[in-house]
């Protein structure tokens, strides 16, 4: 019996590569409820985020056999970026009418970056109510958006990383960033909720 415990996820990949499946069952053990826990923020519904890491894992699966995989240090960046991929290729297919999205030639690079932050730095402690608020809010942004703000936010991600985990531009990233911002806040105005954020 081979002990997994020392082993990065890198090697894991790499074994179950050369045919050892527990080592899979190990890099599966370690990795889903991360996965899980992304591909369910960003789609919000059980059975379909549960479809969505069976389809993941799959194209995981056959993306190493296929050896398309090389350790580059970055195993859990490389199945969050086809997770995103299973994710977006599910959004393509829905229509979220009344939100606010950008258009294919989005370019922020004329727009003070700050601008887009100065409401939101991460460094700012916020009461457990608007977290709340905020979170309910989020739910009904489109998945691109929803899924910017939870790599931002959530798992502390520079907007390059967000950029190469999705497969789009810096820009497009902040882009999706600013478009999140504002639905947030015309919800927020609608609903009455105050977003203001403690020192």
């Amino acid at each position: 019996m081979k002990n997994f415990e020392g082993m990065t996820d890198e090697q894991l990949a790499l074994l179950y590569v050369d045919g050892d499946n527990r080592a899979f069952d190990e890099l599966l053990a370690r990795t889903q409820t991360k996965l899980f826990t992304y591909i369910m923020f960003v789609v919000r519904d059980h059975d379909m985020a549960d479809d969505i890491f069976q389809e993941t894992f799959v194209k995981v699966i056959t993306k190493l056999q296929e050896g398309k995989y090389t350790d580059s240090g970055k195993f859990s960046f490389w199945v969050t970026r086809i997770a995103h991929n299973v994710i977006m290729d599910w959004y393509r297919q829905q229509k979220n009418e009344h939100i606010v999205e950008p258009t294919t030639d989005n370019d922020l690079s004329n727009l003070r970056s700050a601008s887009v932050f100065d409401t939101y730095r991460e460094s700012e402690i916020v009461n457990e109510q608007i977290l709340r608020d905020v979170k309910k809010m989020m739910n009904t942004l489109p998945a691109p958006q929803r899924e910017v703000v939870y790599m931002r936010f959530y798992q502390q991600l520079s907007f390059k990383e967000i950029a190469e985990l999705t497969g789009v531009s810096i820009n497009t990233s902040l882009g999706r960033m600013r478009y999140a911002l504002m639905n947030l806040r015309r919800m927020a105005k609608e609903h009455q909720i105050d977003l203001a954020l403690q020192a």
